[in-house]
């Protein structure tokens, strides 16, 4: 036993570690309950009687020598370490400010939250579309005059090819690519050629949402968005519903909530009306159905779809589109404690 211990003390003693890694694996081998020192230890009930006191004092300055041992080791190799890392000598003193998520993608994770309780999933598609699928699927044929309500950025003068003025073109994709039921939310980017102002700009965000099963009503619809309205502005607002026109829904419906700064009573963000604008919706037209492959005689759907902008000037009251794309930090950081 003593001749152990002195020669488990002199191979301790050589210990030498190049690498944390390494030295780790040197403490599970001596230290850890199965390492060796332990096994001594546990030899130590067959040490005669007379012998014990002797061994007993060997054996506990042995642990305490490969305590020691590897706790100096890793001591060398994390002061090596520290020795050896490179700064940046040009970075200031000055403590950097850490920075915010920009309002838009505030809102629209909150869109998404609420739409995620009632089952809605997210789907994403290209920005860069063909006519077919912004257009042509959604019935807009090549002479109809709805094609006048969206200025179009096109690519290389190329008329089939442009980027989406809404994301409607997803809503295409998927139901190319999907069989019923779908329920789905559409968030991204669109473009539009508009002149740029306080109330405009060349792109903004949509959120859109499309919802094909059997025997979907317009029912079910207002109670999607009933519920909507009351996650986002509050559980006493109100909306209604007034007719519209879009190609691609009929019936088609402009969705008004009730003002979330005057209650609806009226005031100069409303315009004294007590309702503001919110967002489009409808019953999927069946042509749109059948031109995606989905049979119009077993299938219906509602679709809607709303500008993040929009809802997060009513959350916020930005009175400044272009706020949104100057990244000003005095604007950003006002919403550092919004959510």
């Amino acid at each position: 036993m003593k001749s152990k211990i002195k020669q488990l003390t002199e191979t301790i003693n050589a210990l030498q570690a190049n690498s944390l890694e390494e030295l780790e694996v040197l403490r599970i081998k001596y230290l850890s309950k199965k390492g060796e020192v332990s096994l001594l230890f546990n030899d130590f009930r067959s040490v005669p009687n007379e012998e014990k006191r002797e061994v007993g004092q060997l054996l506990n300055e042995l642990k305490n020598l490969a305590q020691d041992k590897i706790n100096g080791l890793k001591e060398t190799l994390l002061a090596a370490k520290a020795s050896g890392e490179k700064h940046d000598l040009t970075r200031t003193a000055e403590p950097i400010k850490l920075g915010t998520r920009h309002p838009l993608t505030l809102v629209k994770q909150e869109i998404a939250d609420i739409f995620a309780r009632i089952g809605f999933t997210i789907a994403e598609g290209p920005e860069i579309e063909d006519d077919w699928h912004v257009f042509g699927a959604l019935n807009f044929p090549p002479e109809h005059p709805a094609r006048d309500m969206q200025d179009t950025f096109f690519i290389e003068k190329n008329p089939d090819i442009l980027l989406r003025t809404h994301t409607s073109s997803v809503q295409t994709r998927i139901m190319n690519s999907q069989k019923p039921p779908i329920r789905m939310i559409f968030p991204g980017r669109v473009y539009r050629n508009e002149a740029i102002s306080y109330r405009a700009h060349c792109f903004f965000h949509q959120v859109e949402g499309l919802y094909i099963d059997k025997d979907v009503s317009f029912a079910d619809l207002k109670q999607a968005l009933l519920y909507f309205a009351k996650e986002m502005f509050g559980e006493s607002t109100e909306i209604r519903l007034r007719p519209s026109y879009f190609p691609f829904t009929e019936p088609s419906a402009e969705m008004d909530i009730s003002c979330n700064l005057c209650g609806g009573e009226g005031c100069p963000f409303c315009k004294y009306t007590g309702w503001v604008e919110i967002l489009g919706c409808g019953m999927v037209d069946p042509n749109v159905l059948e031109n995606c492959g989905i049979d119009p005689d077993i299938y219906s759907g509602y679709a809607f779809g709303m500008g993040v902008e929009r809802i997060t000037n009513l959350k916020f009251q930005v009175k400044d589109l272009r706020l949104f794309s100057e990244n000003d930090m005095r604007f950003l950081e006002e919403f550092k404690s919004a959510y």
